[in-house]
């Protein structure tokens, strides 16, 4: 009985330091998680602010564009 107790004593030390090593992980890995998810905000802010700017490239070159085609359109009817 008293080599059982000693055996039993021994597995929940073993265990319980498994157990500390197991919650240092998931610390750390609560650490990173959250520095992802910060990192993961940021890139969606500026995502969204760089949305704004490409539709306005875009109006702005769709606008040239045309203006330029009414340009070559007209001075190519006007020569023949």
């Amino acid at each position: 009985m008293a080599d059982m107790n000693a055996e039993t004593i021994r597995e929940l030390a073993t265990h319980a330091s498994d157990i500390k090593h197991l919650q240092t992980d998931v610390d750390t890995m609560k650490e990173d998680v959250a520095a992802i998810r910060k990192m993961v905000e940021d890139i969606d802010k500026k995502m969204a602010s760089a949305e704004g700017g490409w539709k306005v490239l875009i109006a702005v070159g769709s606008f040239v564009g045309s203006v330029a085609g009414a340009v070559i359109g007209f001075f190519t009817g006007r020569l023949h």
